[in-house]
């Protein structure tokens, strides 16, 4: 989804600055006011000096303020509608967090910030900040409850990780029912501040990808109205020669004595690279160990959890058993003396509680924070973790605490990295500051401030200058052989810029592109570093994210903060120049979302809609869309596909969600969501009226339809998958397929009376058949195309007149295989193979009867992480001849579009034509080309 009419929020894949911002309030008195987008309240306030009205704490004294001057804020009772987020204050300076309410229910993303200095026992406001949105009306009551809502954001989270890891045996623990992969928490209602605002329920969902094995926690916003997941992102925050210290260098060097705290034991181990290094340790006499707890941070005689640093030992357990919740079992990495030896050193725990320490304290010395959350948070480091007990490379903080994969025989521990540590940690500081939402554009500002942190930690305790080119390489001291640019995840100096290099992708994708996007805004603030120096750089970038920066802020409200953090700093014309020269290199200008272009064809702009497919055939084209600012239910529109005439609205404005359509030409087909299940709709496209062809709890994305044949998936409690297909004239002649435990279909698709699905079936304990079949729904004939070996994975269908098409993954390269066979079975080849320099990473197909069509990311090199996050790793489509010939190289068409972003939810209309969603522009748009572009550059 270009989330909530992305436009609105740049919480959204989509950029913000594209919309003409709603009219300023009006100008107060001296000072510089930046209006706010869509809201009457200033995105900024600074260089004022007004005595706020005197009021007991620093929240009531800012609340106070702005209803004295609601001419300016246009907020209508501070007192009501905002509630204190956190205060922070140091040296008479106050900043003030308030988190917007309407009618009592707190808006995502709103929260508006005030700065106060206390002179003479008085308080003067010196500036405001932030996201008060002022034209919210929707009402606070839900007409879908807890339990619904749950089973919706769990099978939506299912149903995304289905289509990605495709179909496969379960895991023995979803087979013998001991363990559910996903499990869903409701966390209260919220107002998602998109156009008039939209009431949903958040549910956090956690667990196993069951396919993968990763981790798997995802924030769900379930509209309260009709039950539709209309926001979903993951609420993880992942990471992606011999050291030496420097002297004098801020935090501190490997062997620098920690301040003095309560008593403590003085301990040693080594790190991955070799290094000696003296640990802080605490002696456990119920375990009789020395374990790696560090209270000399500890305030003298405090002995309670406040500014302790634990590293605990996980090795063993799962990433998806550790992610949002402790896990059991766990304890203090100990050894018999407090020189910690091999074990710890090997698992990354002597190097995890080392760098701990370390970003504390640059934290603490440089800045004057007290811990990640200013109040002294313990700091809890988890290594050693595991995928299903094989080497995991990654490394995540999930609210809680920091957890390190194991590595590999490449990667050493993540924890090995210090600049891995503190960005983890830096993720913690930002949590607990402006909290900035981790998807979209303000997901790839989370990221970049947490590699600029990062890096800045590592760069001042080991004495790189800024000047160093390898200076920005983040991670590239974790390989045991690589060199440090080979081995590096991102780099802060590649020089990305917005026009160049930003890439619209939705929410499926990296969060909204929080890595593939993060090195334009960090590597502005990079090159800051280097022409201003590292200590202005970093109080200027720290008092930005403490200060002005809120949840849903973008790049262009990021540039902003800093400039304002800058001159609250009393930078010079200078250095105020050089700041925008960084920002303005790297295309982090006022508009500059304007800059990005297509190569295709236009058909609908701005859907603005989430997790729904496009539908074609027959010259035209079916798809969901919500108004121009996303706040209302998706609606099903169909249109020519050569781009004459006006669209035509099939679905009934009834307050459901109406997504995932179909098209033969003739007839639209789709699926309602609403409070009391899902429906499935038809339509003519020449009018007539909406009929219900089938009803049930939940729906799958799978929707086709092919003259008097629709076929469907849907899914029975607890994402038990199966497959329908009926009679358009009479629906109740309806055959199912699986929708049990033990025996579930998935993506179905239909063409001249034939339906193909896959299947998995059991056939004994714990042994199950995986199926490609073709059923005659005349006859009710079933064909087995082919039989998968037990480690496959299955993916989507396609089928024509002549062939069935199918995506599938036998775990031998790192792609997928686009297979093709005859109807009765004969004739099975690979038209793109799973492994070789021409595999494709595909996820989505569709066919028609001349050519077929793949959506599809470049392979992930299985050596080197990160390698996904890549302008070739979004989703791009790819063209073949439907009936040609593997070993001719005309069969394969190539690149349908060379659009930058994502190209997603292809659907073929005729001969080479295609339909899909282009993010490119940072909105979502319905755009096509009658013939592909081929190679791009």
């Amino acid at each position: 989804m270009a989330l909530f009419g992305a436009a609105a929020l740049v919480v959204s894949a989509a950029p913000a600055g594209a919309v003409t911002a709603a009219a300023a309030a009006p100008p107060p008195s001296p000072g510089e006011v930046l209006p706010g987008q869509r809201t009457e309240t200033p995105a900024l306030v600074r260089g004022i000096r007004e005595q706020a009205p005197a009021a007991g704490s620093a929240a009531d004294a800012a609340r106070a303020h702005l209803d004295a001057e609601r001419g300016r804020y246009r907020i209508a009772d501070a007192e009501r509608d905002l509630t204190p987020a956190g205060t922070t204050s140091a040296g008479g300076h106050e900043v003030v967090r308030l988190q917007q309410r309407h009618r009592g229910v707190p808006v995502l993303g709103g929260q508006y910030v005030v700065r106060m200095e206390r002179e003479d026992g008085r308080r003067v406001v010196t500036g405001t900040s932030g996201k008060y949105f002022t034209e919210l009306t929707t009402g606070a009551t839900a007409q879908v409850g807890e339990a619904l809502a749950v089973e919706r954001a769990v099978d939506a989270v299912l149903a995304g990780l289905t289509d990605t890891g495709f179909a496969a045996a379960p895991s023995h623990a979803e087979d013998d029912g001991t363990r559910p992969p996903l499990e869903g928490t409701a966390r209260g209602l919220v107002v998602l501040p998109t156009g008039t605002g939209v009431l949903t329920r958040h549910v956090s969902v956690r667990g196993t990808d069951p396919a993968s094995g990763e981790p798997v926690l995802r924030e769900v916003y379930i509209d309260a109205r009709a039950g539709y997941p209309v926001l979903q992102y993951s609420g993880i925050r992942t990471f992606g020669g011999e050291l030496r210290p420097a002297a004098g260098a801020a935090g501190g060097s490997p062997e620098a004595a920690a301040p003095a705290g309560p008593a403590a034991e003085k301990g040693s181990g080594t790190r991955l690279d070799g290094t000696a290094v003296p640990l802080e340790v605490d002696r456990d006499d119920s375990r009789d160990l020395y374990v790696l707890r560090d209270r000399s941070r500890a305030a003298e005689d405090d002995w309670t959890d406040a500014n302790v640093l634990t590293t605990w030992d996980a090795r063993g357990q799962d990433a998806g058993d550790v992610s949002g919740q402790w896990p059991a079992g766990v304890e203090e990495f100990g050894s018999p003396t407090p020189a910690f030896g091999a074990e710890a050193t090997d698992s990354g725990a002597v190097d995890a509680h080392w760098a701990a320490g370390r970003v504390h304290d640059y934290f603490r010395d440089r800045h004057g924070r007290n811990s990640l959350d200013g109040h002294g948070m313990a700091v809890d480091s988890l290594v050693g973790v595991t995928n299903y007990g094989q080497p995991w490379v990654n490394a995540f903080w999930d609210g809680q605490k920091m957890v390190y994969g194991s590595g590999d025989a490449e990667y050493r521990p993540l924890s090995a990295a210090l600049d891995v540590v503190g960005h983890e940690m830096t993720h913690g500081v930002i949590e607990h500051s402006a909290n900035l939402v981790y998807a979209g554009q303000s997901g790839a500002m989370n990221e970049a401030l947490a590699d600029y942190f990062g890096n800045a930690v590592e760069a001042d305790v080991y004495g790189v200058p800024a000047t160093d080119p390898d200076s920005g390489l983040v991670g590239e001291r974790l390989c045991r052989t690589k060199t440090p640019r080979e081995c590096a995840l991102r780099d802060l100096g590649d020089g990305r810029t917005t026009a160049g290099s930003f890439l619209g992708v939705g929410f499926g994708t990296d969060n909204g592109g929080v890595h593939l996007n993060s090195t334009i805004f960090g590597g502005a603030l990079w090159d800051a570093r280097e022409d201003l120096g590292a200590e202005l750089t970093d109080r200027i970038v720290y008092k930005a994210l403490t200060e002005y920066l809120t949840p849903l802020d973008g790049f262009t409200e990021g540039r902003a903060a800093v400039l304002a953090a800058a001159g609250d700093l009393g930078v010079t014309a200078a250095e105020d120049r050089a700041l925008q020269r960084a920002f303005s290199a790297h295309g982090i200008v006022p508009g500059w979302e304007l800059a990005l272009g297509v190569d295709s064809d236009p058909l609908l702009d701005r859907v603005n809609t989430t997790d729904t497919n496009l539908g074609a055939g027959g010259g035209w084209w079916a798809a969901s869309k919500s108004n121009e600012d996303g706040s209302e239910p998706y609606s099903v529109w169909a249109g020519r596909a050569d781009g004459t005439g006006q669209p035509k609205l099939m679905s009934p404005n009834d307050g459901r969600f109406h997504v995932n359509p179909a098209t033969d030409g003739r007839t639209v087909v789709w699926q309602a969501y609403g409070s009391a299940g899902v429906d499935v709709l038809a339509r003519p496209i020449a009018g007539g009226p909406v009929k219900t062809l089938w009803s049930g709890r939940s729906g799958g994305a799978s929707v086709d339809v092919d003259g008097d044949v629709v076929a469907f998936s849907y899914a029975n409690h607890g994402g038990r998958q199966g497959v329908a297909y009926l009679s358009l004239k009479d629906p109740a002649k309806k055959v199912t397929i699986g929708g049990g435990t033990y025996h579930r279909a998935y993506s179905p698709s239909v063409s001249d009376g034939k339906v193909a699905f896959q299947e998995r079936e059991r056939v004994r304990a714990a042994e199950y058949a995986l199926n490609t079949r073709v059923v005659d729904v005349a006859t009710g004939e079933e064909t087995l195309i082919q039989r998968a070996s037990g480690t496959t994975s299955l993916g989507p269908t396609a089928v024509n007149g002549t062939h069935v098409f199918w995506l599938l993954n036998e775990g031998d390269g790192g792609g997928t295989a686009l297979r093709r066979a005859s109807l009765d079975g004969s004739g099975v080849v690979d038209l793109s193979p799973e492994a070789g320099a021409q595999a494709l990473n595909a996820r989505t197909l569709t066919a028609s009867e001349d050519t077929v069509t793949v959506g599809a990311l470049a392979p992930a090199d299985p050596g080197v992480p990160g390698t996904g996050l890549r302008n070739e790793s979004t989703t791009k489509l790819h063209q073949f001849a439907a009936g040609g010939s593997p070993e001719d190289p005309a069969t394969r068409r190539g690149r349908v579009s060379c659009n930058r972003g994502e190209q997603a939810s292809a659907a073929a209309v005729a001969g080479s034509q295609v339909v899909w969603l282009d993010s490119t522009t940072g909105t979502t748009d319905v755009v096509t080309r009658t013939r592909p572009a081929g190679r791009c550059g």
